[in-house]
């Protein structure tokens, strides 16, 4: 663990942040209801969402050779706890070994290719249900009945092929290419390190989890996470009548991004001295490059949580596949708080499914059939989505056409 910022008041952090933010929003409000914007349009081919080529592409850059998060700390808090991590293409598990540091290992037996785990519970050694060969949490070989038939193997040599993981604030990375060098998640997250160690996700418990599919690109499903300029239209019932439409401030931290939009109780503070203006509670999206948004919210009495959005490449180049999970703060932890927490996933989840990720599977369905040259203009207020895909392109050393 990174102790770099051992000593920071992450709250006070946190209070202060929210409070520019609030600044800022009340200022596009005022201003007649701006928004931050990019420099112009950005016209791009919709083959940048349709073409197998650049979709083989972006797995093989973005999900293989850069570390992905996999979890959070409290999805494998206790020793012997373990995860599967196969969203990447190569299953992966991801133990918590007795003295408490994660190993991960392809989730592979060293005799004959056998799975080890299809199930992600507590045990005390990884044993394949195959032949039975058994390995210590840290992967070496521990039991090989008839060993008697082995003879001239160096066991010694069959211990479990590890992958690089790293633990850091809260989150866990992996990188799912075996033979990789120590995970320097510090540098992958640059100046948007402060930003997510300031959540404190070291402290969320796991409240519900899911898989919500998507009938798209994952480039364009995560488009509909990036802006607030479709909430009047697409959210006129569900999240219109308590947040703004096409007003956003945007921070990029290289090829991460911070985006808050202003509820309709926060453009009521407009013409007001600042001093008249309530505590507000730290509420924003953060997305980490290349596919997780992490969205911070509260409940009443300010009791906050954390749901986290990872999109994956489905199989083909339009399909994709949503890791939703929903997390309660762990000094608000109580039975009645997971209720509203759950609650908060279910209303979300249908919201994206029925709202975000229909309309985002019938326009990529428009986009697989147009005519060839056929472009999408991302606009200036949708300056989020043209740096993402700008960065998209450049990882994977594909201009944009």
């Amino acid at each position: 663990m990174n102790d770099a910022y051992a000593a920071v008041d992450w709250k006070a952090r946190r209070r202060a942040v929210a409070a520019e933010l609030v600044r800022r929003m009340v200022a596009h409000v005022a201003a007649g209801g701006t928004t931050d914007m990019a420099d112009q349009p950005l016209p791009i081919d919709a083959s940048v969402y349709t073409d197998a080529g650049r979709f083989a592409a972006e797995k093989r850059a973005l999900f293989r050779d850069r570390p992905v998060l996999a979890c959070l700390s409290g999805d494998i808090p206790q020793p012997g706890d373990t995860r599967l991590f196969e969203e990447s293409g190569a299953s992966i598990l991801i133990v918590r070994a007795q003295d408490g540091r994660l190993n991960a290992f392809l989730n592979m037996c060293t005799h004959r290719g056998g799975r080890l785990v299809t199930e992600a519970v507590r045990r005390p050694v990884i044993s394949c249900p195959f032949h039975a060969w058994s390995f210590t949490l840290d992967g070496a070989l521990k039991g090989v009945p008839g060993r008697e038939g082995f003879e001239g193997i160096a066991f010694a040599e069959r211990e479990l092929v590890r992958v690089p993981v790293a633990e850091w604030h809260g989150m866990v990375f992996v990188q799912p290419t075996p033979g990789r060098e120590v995970l320097d998640i510090a540098a992958h997250l640059g100046r948007f390190g402060p930003e997510l160690a300031q959540l404190e996700l070291g402290n969320a418990l796991p409240v519900k989890s899911g898989v919500l599919p998507a009938a798209a690109n994952w480039k364009y499903a995560m488009d509909t996470y990036g802006e607030s300029y479709h909430f009047a239209a697409l959210h006129r019932e569900t999240l219109a009548p308590y947040f703004t439409s096409n007003i956003g401030c945007y921070e990029a931290f290289d090829r991460h991004y911070r985006l808050v939009f202003p509820s309709k109780a926060q453009t009521l503070l407009a013409g007001r001295p600042e001093s008249e203006w309530p505590e507000e509670e730290y509420s924003a999206l953060h997305f980490v490059f290349p596919n997780t948004m992490f969205f911070i919210g509260s409940v009443g009495g300010g009791r906050t949580y954390t749901q986290v959005f990872r999109l994956f490449p489905g199989p083909s180049v339009g399909e994709t596949r949503v890791h939703f999970a929903v997390y309660a703060q762990r000094e608000h932890d109580s039975p009645e708080h997971r209720a509203e927490v759950e609650q908060a996933y279910d209303a979300t989840a249908h919201v994206v499914q029925t709202e975000d990720f229909t309309a985002a599977s019938r326009a990529w369905a428009n986009l697989a059939t147009a005519p060839a040259g056929f472009r999408v203009v991302l606009g200036r207020n949708e300056i989020a989505l043209q740096d993402f895909q700008r960065n998209v392109a450049r990882a994977i050393e594909m201009p944009l056409p």
